[in-house]
């Protein structure tokens, strides 16, 4: 049976660890002629109960899309910025930047099955004090609930100072 993957989630948290699994998700891509969704989740914040009688819902709303334009922008910098360290085309591979707001491991589960991905590609930290910390979690997270290959890519161990 032959595998085949049109469409890969690669999910970031912007670590140096989520970055360093960049490559791997555009090496999949281009083996298998196929396009990346690039996903950034942001874990909402506290509602405050003020917004609602002083109007700042609206500013705080306005806040956020800002936010996530950035993130965006980040995100194309950061594939640009890719392909010229390695020198191989990888913004043409990426068909969407996503940028929910909310729990990290449903956003990155409910955009996989939305956006039919074949697969999902996450950095994830290594060995130590690490191991248990924000992306570690979603990918487990992720791998235990999930029927879709999940590929977690850990940091080297020279980067992660072991």
């Amino acid at each position: 049976m032959a595998l085949k993957i049109s469409k890969i989630l690669y999910a970031t948290d912007l670590s140096e660890n989520s970055t360093y699994a960049f490559p791997y998700a555009t090496d999949l891509a281009r083996s298998h002629d196929a396009k990346i969704v690039i996903m950034h989740v942001i874990e909402p914040g506290p509602l405050f109960y003020g917004e609602f009688y002083t109007g700042e819902a609206g500013l705080k709303q306005k806040r956020r899309e800002e936010a996530v334009e950035a993130i965006k922008d980040r995100l194309q910098a950061f594939c640009r910025r890719t392909e010229a360290e390695t020198g191989t085309p990888c913004i043409e591979l990426v068909d969407e930047i996503l940028v929910p707001i909310g729990h990290p491991p449903e956003e990155i589960l409910n955009a996989t099955d939305r956006e039919a991905c074949d697969v999902i590609v996450l950095g994830t930290h290594g060995k130590g004090v690490l191991a248990h910390t924000f992306l570690g979690s979603v990918s487990s997270a992720v791998l235990h609930r999930t029927r879709r290959p999940v590929f977690i890519i850990p940091l080297p161990s020279e980067k992660a100072g072991s």
